[in-house]
């Protein structure tokens, strides 16, 4: 329903003549219910205490070709009807609902193709787990588990991610921050063959493709804390 919102609000902005995107967006309740609707190759990963607890799948209708909510401008779709054919647009109500449950000290990552393309969710988790590791939010015992630390609060509000020269950054800001900053790394890496490299050398061989792929990167980040005095899961 938000995304048909979303969708129903740019097709009436009369600033927006044209375009598509693919979407991904959440709803995370105070007891921690979580609901995730994914269409297209957007989407998102669900870490807990240095596991993948969850990720989605991309949404394609073939090889590179994405589910998407566009905006069509009429001479494009008579054009493309000349030639028998119709540009490719999807709906809200094609997305794909996942519904799972946050645990205190989850990680929740969000982001567009730019990453999923470069990186796969263990690439990401390697990364996450090393940052909360250094930030002090997942904190290794004597048998070399991890634990979810008594000051992971702290660490999620402005400055608590304990870097002085960045008094504003959270540790979601870092772990955002850091996940956009390798899959950029990575697309620019004509020798490290990514998720997108693994799929073309499958469909296309004779290609011979290695390498990222540069694209779009964006990356939100979010992690479930639970509040002791109410015993709800912000």
């Amino acid at each position: 329903m938000l995304m048909e919102m979303g969708y129903q609000n740019i097709i009436d902005d009369p600033s927006v003549p044209a375009g598509g995107s693919t979407a991904c967006i959440g709803i995370a309740r105070a007891d921690g219910a979580l609901q995730v609707a994914n269409l297209g190759d957007s989407g998102f990963l669900q870490l807990r205490l240095g596991a993948v607890h969850h990720y989605s799948n991309p949404q394609t209708h073939a090889f590179n070709t994405p589910y998407q909510l566009s905006i069509i401008p009429p001479k494009i779709i008579a054009q493309s009807a000349l030639f028998g054919g119709m540009p490719l647009s999807d709906l809200p109500e094609q997305a794909e609902i996942s519904s799972g449950q946050l645990r205190h000290g989850d990680v929740l990552i969000l982001a567009t193709d730019g990453v999923w393309d470069n990186l796969n969710p263990q690439d990401v988790l390697n990364i996450v787990s090393s940052q909360m590791r250094s930030h002090g939010a997942w904190v290794e015992t004597g048998n070399h588990g991890l634990v979810v630390s008594d000051q992971i609060a702290q660490l999620t509000r402005p400055g608590g991610s304990g870097e002085k020269k960045k008094r504003s950054q959270t540790i979601q800001s870092a772990l955002a921050a850091a996940v956009a900053g390798e899959a950029k790394i990575a697309s620019m890496n004509e020798r490290r063959d990514g998720p997108f490299a693994k799929e073309v050398q499958k469909y296309y061989p004779e290609e011979g493709y290695h390498g990222g792929k540069v694209d779009d990167i964006c990356v939100i980040a979010l992690l479930a804390v639970k509040h002791a005095a109410s015993g709800d899961s912000r």
